[in-house]
């Protein structure tokens, strides 16, 4: 990898990261657009740590009051007393899925189901199922129903997304995507439900990125170049997603996901197009 494809990639993963287009899909995608080889799982776990700052940086208040009471809750004997203690242990309860899926699937998510048939079918399937939310969505706000916000999030609200968050195993379903689909079947407003995807992201993509980081040290301190590939990635991944978390909150208090519906669609189209063509290949 060169550092100009370093400086793409982590772009493309800060870009991508948290609209519901897939940033996995899309690491996996432009390099073979670009001849590039395709540059794994593991970079992109790692490629991570810079999205993660963004939500640390981004939600830094909303984090502080959550690990501050769910200590001041252990301390006291009270763990489940405070609105922000509750907050963190459902979080913690919303992880158990995909940690639990990820583990037992490890094998096949680095390799067979990095597969662009694969990717394809998650981006057309996931916008389909997108598209169904938003619509019992529209339904409910037409019939002047209320919508859910941060504080009325219940545990069958966290544990049901964090399920819906053990989806995004498969490259190209998305992780905020499967997420704010979750919430928006749990009747969350957009906001709402992209607010709590990014909350709920933390735990995993920390442990995710920290083991990928751990297991592929040799190979990244083996020479300054790769040191230099993957902090110039991880940097970049981290400025360019913290813009995108404003961008699309601010997006979504006025806005549909029809634009990443239709986004979802139009590319998971044109894969299976190049691929059924020969333009592409799947691995």
């Amino acid at each position: 990898m060169t550092l100009f494809e370093a400086t793409i990639l982590g772009i493309v993963q800060g870009l991508t990261e948290f609209l519901p287009i897939s940033s996995t899909a899309h690491l996996r995608i432009i390099p073979a657009f670009a001849g590039w080889s395709d540059p794994g799982a593991a970079f992109t776990a790692i490629a991570q740590l810079g999205t993660l700052a963004a939500v640390l940086i981004y939600f830094r208040q909303d984090i502080f009051k959550i690990i501050s009471g769910v200590i001041r809750g252990i301390l006291q004997g009270k763990p489940l007393e405070s609105t922000e203690a509750k907050m963190g242990w459902m979080i913690a309860a919303g992880t158990l899925p995909i940690v639990i899926l990820g583990l037992a699937f490890k094998s096949q998510i680095e390799t067979n189901l990095r597969s662009l048939y694969w990717i394809s079918g998650a981006l057309i399937i996931l916008a389909l199922v997108l598209s169904l939310a938003e619509w019992k969505i529209k339904h409910r706000l037409t019939k002047r129903l209320p919508l859910k916000s941060i504080e009325d999030i219940g545990w069958k609200e966290a544990l049901l997304i964090g399920l819906a968050q053990s989806v995004a195993l498969i490259p190209g379903s998305s992780r905020s995507g499967v997420t704010i689909t979750g919430g928006l079947f749990l009747n969350l407003s957009r906001e709402t439900a992209a607010r709590f995807s990014f909350l709920l992201s933390l735990p995993s993509v920390f442990a995710a990125a920290l083991l990928e980081l751990y297991k592929t040290w040799p190979v990244i301190s083996a020479s300054s170049g790769n040191m230099t590939n993957i902090i110039v990635a991880t940097v970049v991944a981290g400025i360019v997603g913290y813009a995108s978390i404003g961008f699309l909150l601010a997006y979504l208090k006025n806005h549909t996901t029809t634009v990443f519906i239709t986004y979802r669609l139009i590319a998971g189209s044109v894969i299976l197009y190049l691929l059924s063509t020969g333009k592409l290949l799947p691995l």
